[in-house]
C-alpha cells in the first residue's frame, strides 16, 4: 500500500510568524498563498504545510499519487484503493471519499491518540 507524499500540516496562529521561524530552520517556501491562510514549507525532502484558522489540530497528511516535489507518479495506490483496504481492516474513519470516481479525492481518519490524519489526492 503506497501512501504517497508525507507532511506534517500545522495549524498556526500568525502565518508571518511560523513562516520566519520556519525560515530561520531552513525551509524555503515551496507552495501556497499566503492570502488564503497557507504555505507549503520544504527543507531537502522534508515537507511542512502552515495553515492559518483552516484546521483545528495539526495533522499529518499524506498524498497520494505524488513526490515530494508535488509531482505526480505514473504508479500509486488511488485514494479510493485505500480507502477500501483500511476499511476492510476495520478502520473508522472522521470523512470519507466517494467510494466511486477518478482523480482528486480525500479522506480522513484519526490514530488510537486521536491524531487526525488527512489522505488527499490531488491527481487522477
Amino acid at each position: 500500500m503506497q501512501l504517497g507524499n508525507f507532511s506534517i500540516s500545522l495549524s498556526v496562529k500568525d502565518l508571518n510568524a511560523s513562516e520566519d521561524f520556519y525560515k530561520k530552520l531552513g525551509f524555503t517556501v515551496f507552495g501556497g498563498d499566503k492570502e488564503q491562510n497557507w504555505l507549503i514549507l520544504k527543507n531537502g525532502d522534508t515537507v511542512i504545510g502552515l495553515f492559518q484558522d483552516m484546521f483545528p489540530n495539526n495533522m499529518l497528511t499524506f498524498n497520494p499519487g505524488w513526490n515530494n516535489e508535488a509531482q505526480s507518479l505514473e504508479d500509486f495506490t488511488d485514494i479510493r484503493e485505500l480507502q477500501r483496504n483500511l476499511k476492510s481492516q476495520g478502520i473508522e474513519f472522521l470523512s470519507e471519499a466517494e467510494p466511486e470516481g477518478q482523480g482528486p479525492a480525500s479522506f480522513m481518519l484519526a490514530d488510537p491518540d486521536g491524531n487526525p490524519i488527512l489522505f488527499d489526492q490531488h491527481v487522477s
